[in-house]
């Protein structure tokens, strides 16, 4: 009998139960883990294990099959588990791999054999929860790289500042303690300092405030570091002022100690007596330390007011040069105040190009060349409603012309009405511009001109034309921009654009202009 391959690196025990979507036959289980059998081996005594199980059970040597003697079959050495003496059972195989399957993870629907459980869904399903290696917890599959990367309780960071690595749980700890940790000073608001240099930073602090060197003589005051030099130039008069009563305290004790051996005044009888025999070698050497210690504070004291008066005269050429400074910034001040104000003139001559630009760009945009303009007004109500209150009472449309070298001509539009329209109809007039070749046209303008306001079903237009009146100066040649409008200004009545009017769809009104061109 061939022996069976028990070198499986990849063998797993037996398939749950539950994948079955069928009940399960005896003959498909395996007789030690009780699970559906995964790759049938057969024993001599004809029971079926997983290769995984019974590679287990033979690992240490031949063994007794359990399950022939709780059948009470047992009998040596048949049933002795040997894997000399196992065999693949294929055709079991075979049988257990068209089994239908389903998958056991909730929110998973998949079905299929359990062959194809095998090979294509186990150990790849996306609801299939796992355990993280570190921190134990379950997890979804598809879930196992985000969660290795950002909640992991026991994943492995490395500081991005001093590139320490540590527990993840460990970080506030290490916050607390890594030197390269950037801090923030709260005197001069400077921040990312790293902590290892913080403490030179807040000696050198300009910011930081500490008290005046003159504390032990009297100086209250709390200066900023950086306005130390400061204090001390404009307040040397009171520093000298809380010196003197020391000087003249240390000055005065040392003039009345008395030295050794000196005559000495009695208190009690008004005379003036020897030094005692009698006094001990030791009253005289502390006198003699005292009037030392005497003499070291006034050599300090002394030393002071020479560091202070040097300090004045410092000061007295620093507040010069500063002067000077002063002066020679002023002057540049002014020179950039005059460059600065000489820019704003230029740069307010750029935007009135600009926007000359910008006009001639609009007006080449809309602009027509064949005595016909058709004008698209957008946002009717909330214009109308400027007009109503007089903050626009009309509006000019884009230039047109008659042709490319011929008259040039715009309307004039009143929402609200002008004169005797004023309130009840829309007003529109007719405008004649100054062209750049109205030398060449012929004067008075004299061609028939016909306004429209379009009905947008294109059934029922409302129409008005009219002949210019030659002897009227609103067709002569312009000498100004533009000459007087000249029009209808009861053109087209507002009721005719309440409710679902024909002539107003969408907000937008539509106003068309043709010009004769007969004769020219």
């Amino acid at each position: 009998m061939a022996r069976i391959s028990l070198d499986c690196p990849n063998s797993l025990p037996g398939i749950p139960l539950s994948v079955l979507s069928v009940p399960m036959e005896n003959k498909y289980k395996c007789q030690q883990c009780l699970q559906v059998l995964r790759r049938p081996v057969q024993a001599q005594c004809g029971h079926r294990f997983c290769v995984h199980c019974f590679k287990q059970l033979t690992s240490s040597g031949p063994k007794p099959c359990e399950a022939c003697r709780q059948e009470e079959i047992y009998e040596e050495p048949i049933s002795i588990l040997n894997s000399n003496e196992a065999f693949p059972d294929n055709a079991a195989g075979r049988e257990i791999a068209s089994l239908p399957a389903r998958c056991l993870n909730q929110g998973c629907n998949w079905t299929g054999s359990i062959k194809e459980y095998e090979a294509q869904h186990e150990g790849r399903c996306e609801y299939e929860r796992i355990q993280c290696e570190a921190c134990q917890t379950l997890i979804l599959r598809t879930e196992k790289d985000r969660h290795n990367e950002r909640e992991c309780e026991a994943r492995t960071l490395n500081c991005k500042y001093c590139k320490m690595t540590f527990n993840f749980k460990e970080i506030k700890a290490h916050d607390e303690i890594c030197l390269k940790f950037p801090l923030q000073c709260k005197d001069c608001g400077k921040k990312k300092i790293p902590r290892e240099k913080f403490s030179d930073h807040s000696k050198t602090c300009a910011k930081s405030k500490s008290a005046c060197p003159f504390s032990e003589v009297g100086c209250k005051s709390v200066i900023e570091n950086g306005k130390l030099s400061d204090h001390e130039h404009s307040s040397t008069m009171e520093h000298l002022r809380l010196l003197l009563p020391m000087v003249l305290s240390v000055a005065r004790a040392r003039a009345e100690a008395p030295g050794p051996g000196e005559w000495q005044e009695d208190s009690g009888l008004g005379l003036y007596r020897a030094p005692e025999e009698g006094v001990p070698m030791g009253v005289g050497a502390t006198a003699s330390a005292q009037s030392v210690d005497l003499e070291k504070k006034v050599n300090a004291l002394e030393n002071i007011v020479c560091v202070l008066n040097r300090e004045v005269e410092r000061s007295s050429v620093t507040l010069e040069a500063f002067s000077h400074q002063h002066r020679l910034d002023q002057e540049k001040i002014e020179n950039l105040s005059n460059k600065v104000r000489q820019l704003e003139r230029t740069l307010t001559m750029r935007d009135l190009q600009l926007s000359e630009t910008e006009q001639l760009v609009r007006e080449l945009q809309f602009c027509t060349y064949d005595g016909i303009f058709v004008w698209k007004i957008n946002d009717f109500s909330r214009r109308r409603q400027d007009a109503v209150a007089g903050r626009t009472p009309a509006m000019f449309s884009p230039a047109f012309y008659s042709s490319k070298y011929g008259y040039k001509m715009c309307l004039r539009l009143y929402l609200n009405g002008d004169g005797t329209g004023r309130g009840t109809h829309l007003s529109l007039f007719f405008v004649v511009m100054r062209g750049k070749c109205d030398a060449l046209l012929k004067w008075p303008f004299s061609q028939k001109v016909t306004l429209m306001l379009l009905d947008q079903n294109n059934r029922e237009h409302i129409i008005d034309a009219f002949r210019p009146d030659v002897t009227s100066t609103s067709f002569q040649r312009p000498i100004s921009e533009m000459n007087i409008a000249s029009g209808c200004p009861l053109f087209c009545p507002l009721a005719k654009l309440a409710g679902k009017s024909p002539y107003l769809r969408d907000d937008i009104i539509f106003i068309k202009a043709i010009v004769d061109l007969t004769g020219l």
